[in-house]
């Protein structure tokens, strides 16, 4: 059995710890083969060499994220463990902010697959977004529409997901046409008014600068100079996803995102999601980057929630 000291200098051991020693305790179940023994701005490790290689890389990676965020936590900690070295050390040494949201607040990835969307923006056309509910996928996204206007990149934000998402009939619910669909698009207007203050999103609505509609509407449109996200695109039949990605004009920038996992569609019908990312996956431009539970970004239980549900898919 080897042993090796480790010396912590320069951080607050408390902020490594954490209460009650939680993050230590958290990095012991994950290291079950190694006795960790951790004391003052030192800690001792006991086991086989090659694992103890790894938590020593692990570890400084963590020490990175400390000085670079003063704090820890376990969310953090189960990032780095099971995150590429190279790509977390990217993402912890990037500043990178896509937009100045409303109040000052400073909207940029979360996580390394979340800075994965921003780089691949910057060099394909058409993106797609695969992963489970929770991980910004549609927030980076529209963060990035918002970002493009801002910058005049685009002339326009066009936003649309699939209105009936789970089998309701629009034409039983109460009201005009844009109150049986705002519920559907809500989460849409949630994003933008995180990064727009209310006035200006107002008048980019009212002069159809920024757009949100069922994707329904989309037909027949050639959409120029503009930053178009379909979001929910699991719920899209064959024939809505190739009429939405035919609609592509000059200048556009195309985000297409969804969770396979969570399909409304009836059992016999084929999601377009699905059946466009195996036919559209070797076209030059086109990306598809992955989001899974470690990119969530809500509560920390809806990564538990994820998992519990993995066991009945």
């Amino acid at each position: 059995m080897a042993e090796r000291l480790l010396e912590i200098n320069g951080l607050d051991p408390i902020v490594l710890s954490g209460v009650k020693n939680e993050n230590i305790n958290f990095l012991k179940a994950h290291y079950p083969k190694l006795k960790i023994v951790f004391r003052g701005n030192q800690i001792k490790v006991f086991g086989e060499n090659e694992i103890i290689e790894e938590f020593e890389q692990k570890l400084d990676l963590i020490l990175e994220h400390i000085q670079k965020f003063d704090q820890l936590d376990k969310e953090s900690i189960e990032q780095i463990l099971t995150t590429n070295q190279r790509e977390y050390r990217d993402f912890v040494n990037s500043d990178e902010i896509i937009v100045h949201g409303v109040g000052g607040r400073l909207i940029k990835p979360q996580t390394p697959n979340q800075r994965k969307i921003v780089v691949s923006a910057r060099k394909n056309d058409m993106i797609f977004l695969v992963g489970p509910a929770g991980t910004g996928k549609t927030f980076v996204s529209v963060a990035l529409a918002v970002k493009a206007l801002k910058n005049k990149e685009v002339k326009r934000i066009i936003l649309t997901r699939p209105a009936v998402e789970a089998g309701e009939n629009l034409g039983f619910l109460p009201g005009d046409l844009k109150e049986k669909l705002d519920p559907y698009l809500q989460p849409l207007y949630d994003a933008l008014r995180t990064m727009i203050p209310h006035e200006r999103l107002e008048s980019h609505l009212e002069k159809g600068i920024i757009q949100i509609a069922p994707l329904a509407f989309m037909r027949g449109r050639t959409l120029d100079d503009a930053f178009v996200i379909l979001d929910e695109a699991q719920n899209t039949t064959h024939n809505q996803m190739k009429m939405f990605l035919t609609r592509m004009g000059k200048n556009a920038k195309f985000i297409i995102t969804g969770d396979p996992g969570q399909i409304d569609l009836p059992r016999k019908q084929i999601s377009g999601l699905k059946e466009a990312l195996g036919i559209l996956k070797p076209i030059k431009g086109i990306d598809i980057v992955h989001l899974n539970d470690r990119d969530v970004v809500r509560h920390r239980l809806v990564k538990k929630i994820i998992d519990a549900y993995k066991t009945l898919d």
